[in-house]
């Protein structure tokens, strides 16, 4: 590392203002600032010197998306193995399956959103800010893995352009970008996004895998609700099968070994990263336990009401906090700062009403059996108007007792 920074050093000159590669200076600051500790500090007394900055949040964030980053990929080998009628299962095998159908997405949404991002820097004269790092990995793990990767690209595209940085950049987007790129794949090209063989790969990959089964049904637990028309929990209970038709426990739905976008199936693996960034202060642990309180408020609510006319509506709140994205969005997508409320009354209110919105929808809407995307975007939106209610009864209320 000593002699990348004397080279890192030693190239500055040349990126500087009158040195051959001035037009890339905002190119080699963002490595230069990644890879090593920046330089400057600030000298004046109204800061706050800390050793965490954006860049060091954000690894972090990256850590804690981790276990289900690795564990999506061994379940899209291991989804693949099941519906090409496999009867054994080599780790390894699987985990490099998965390793190989989610690097080229990675690699699709980094090119595109670092590129974008580098350029509009370079054109501002400004700082490349970190913000991507995480973005980059989340709009794969949010996506179908059998999402084309020129689909990834365009809607990758469209929200850095039009969610951030006609925005101001990082830290001035008002709705999650990663979720964005989801709602516009969603309703841009529904057919790929919805389905029974879009969240399983069902091609071989440099010679590992083999053939799908004819026949197979590669449909989310909550695909197959939606379709199902159980007039009890029973019905629905046995119309939520694995690949195989074999049935699926909450233990299974939990553990996170079904059919889903590949990094949001493990509800374990999602508690594991949760653990992470609450322990490390990244993450506001308001928002998630309001979250998951809104949403098993929610689910207790249509459980006690369950019709078959809204077949999800006989769902257990567990199997409800378990099923979808929903335990994905309350810890990774719901706690963004740049997005939440800002206030501790806030964030309490705001995480409640995702999780309500997210059950609400999920439940009473046959036609559209995830609801944790547009709940999140939909509260992005009125966090400000949260935060300024907040601040307006504290400040009705001081105004009170100074009268008093």
């Amino acid at each position: 590392m000593k002699a990348l920074k004397k080279l890192l050093d030693k190239a500055r000159p040349a990126f500087e203002e009158g040195g051959k590669l001035h037009a890339f200076r905002s190119v080699y600051d963002g490595f230069d600032t990644f890879l090593f500790t920046p330089r400057e500090t600030s000298k004046s007394g109204v800061h706050i010197h800390d050793s965490m900055d954006s860049k060091r949040t954000m690894i972090i964030v990256i850590a804690a998306l981790l276990p289900c980053l690795l564990f999506g990929m061994y379940n899209t080998g291991y989804q693949h193995w099941l519906a090409s009628g496999a009867t054994e299962f080599p780790f390894w095998s699987l985990l490099l399956y998965g390793f190989l159908a989610v690097l080229p997405r990675i690699v699709v949404s980094y090119v595109v959103g670092l590129g974008i991002e580098f350029t509009v820097a370079q054109w501002r004269r400004e700082e490349i800010q970190e913000g991507f790092l995480v973005t980059g990995i989340l709009i794969p793990m949010i996506c179908p893995i059998e999402t084309p990767l020129w689909m990834i690209a365009v809607a990758t595209a469209f929200s850095v352009i039009f969610v951030k940085e006609v925005f101001g950049g990082t830290g001035y987007n008002i709705f999650n970008v990663a979720l964005v790129t989801r709602a516009f794949l969603f309703f841009a090209y529904p057919a790929k996004m919805s389905g029974d063989s879009v969240f399983v790969s069902t091609n071989p990959i440099m010679g590992l895998g083999g053939n799908v089964a004819d026949g197979f049904t590669g449909a989310t637990p909550l695909g197959q609700i939606a379709t199902s028309g159980a007039a009890s929990h029973a019905e629905l209970a046995s119309s939520m099968t694995t690949i195989t038709h074999e049935p699926l426990s909450t233990l299974d739905m939990f553990i996170g070994l079904i059919p889903g976008s590949f990094g949001e199936t493990s509800t374990l693996c999602i508690l594991i990263g949760a653990l992470i960034l609450l322990a490390t202060g990244i993450a506001s642990w308001r928002i998630i336990l309001s979250v998951f309180a809104g949403g098993a408020a929610m689910a207790l609510i249509a459980n006690c009401f369950a019709t078959p006319t809204y077949p999800a509506s006989f769902l257990t709140v567990a199997d409800q906090l378990c099923l979808g994205g929903f335990a994905f969005a309350a810890v990774f997508m719901a706690p963004d700062p740049v997005t939440s409320c800002r206030t501790n009354t806030g964030k309490y209110i705001y995480g409640f009403l995702v999780g309500v919105v997210a059950i609400l929808i999920r439940t009473y809407n046959n036609g559209y059996p995830e609801g944790a995307m547009l709940a999140v975007l939909l509260m992005n939106a009125l966090a400000p108007l949260i935060d300024y209610c907040v601040v307006e009864a504290n400040v009705r209320r001081r105004m009170r007792r100074s009268r008093a």
